[in-house]
């Protein structure tokens, strides 16, 4: 009597299939993980319910990963389509680093979710447009790179051999000031008060500024 169960009985944790000696691990090779050419990792997988009480339960797909070299802790990937292999969520996983870059340098840069607006829809509005402008910023700096390649900024504390978005935004900002015309005056005159070197440095320390 009564309506049919929702959910059965509770699967085995995480630790107890990874270390269960039973376990059928099953290799899976990766094309790029993070950096390095090619890497072959265990790989279990299996079919659940994720059931909350006043929800409709979710089906999903567990993978748990396993790294024979031992360089991290084993985690474990959830997957709402049933019909994804294994090793597509691995490199929908690995993929995922692009995704939080972008985030952290449109927080840092742009300013995403830092301003304090009156409404929700003002969210709504700006949020999106300051990550298309982010993807702006990105596409103006590659078209530049057919002309010249980007300066790279470099600390004494860090060094990079690829540019990041610090990088581009400062060369798009100096390619709009260039373009466009501040002189209040006649452009060619007798009386220099300040080095144009010095005057120079300053838009460039400005394109930098966050």
């Amino acid at each position: 009597m009564g309506r049919g169960r929702k959910k059965g009985a509770r699967l085995p944790t995480r630790e107890h299939v990874l270390h269960d000696k039973k376990t059928a691990w099953q290799p899976a090779t990766l094309r790029n993980w993070y950096g390095e050419a090619r890497r072959t990792l265990g790989v279990v997988s299996g079919t659940a319910v994720w059931y909350h009480s006043g929800l409709a339960p979710v089906s999903i797909r567990g993978v748990l990963i396993r790294d024979p070299k031992d360089t991290f802790k084993p985690p474990a990937l959830l997957w709402t389509d049933l019909n994804v292999k294994p090793i597509q969520i691995l490199e929908g996983f690995v993929l995922r680093w692009q995704l939080e870059v972008t985030f952290e340098e449109v927080r840092a840069h742009l300013g995403v979710e830092t301003q304090r607006p009156w409404s929700d829809w003002a969210v709504v509005r700006t949020t999106p447009a300051l990550l298309s402008l982010f993807s702006l910023v990105t596409l103006l700096a590659h078209h530049s790179t057919k002309h010249r390649t980007l300066p790279l900024r470099q600390a004494a504390w860090y060094t990079k051999r690829w540019p990041t978005f610090s990088d581009a935004l400062a060369v798009v900002r100096s390619q709009v000031w260039h373009a466009l015309s501040f002189h209040t005056s006649l452009s060619k005159t007798n009386m220099v008060k300040v080095p144009r070197l010095l005057l120079q440095r300053y838009p460039d320390a400005l394109c930098y500024a966050a």
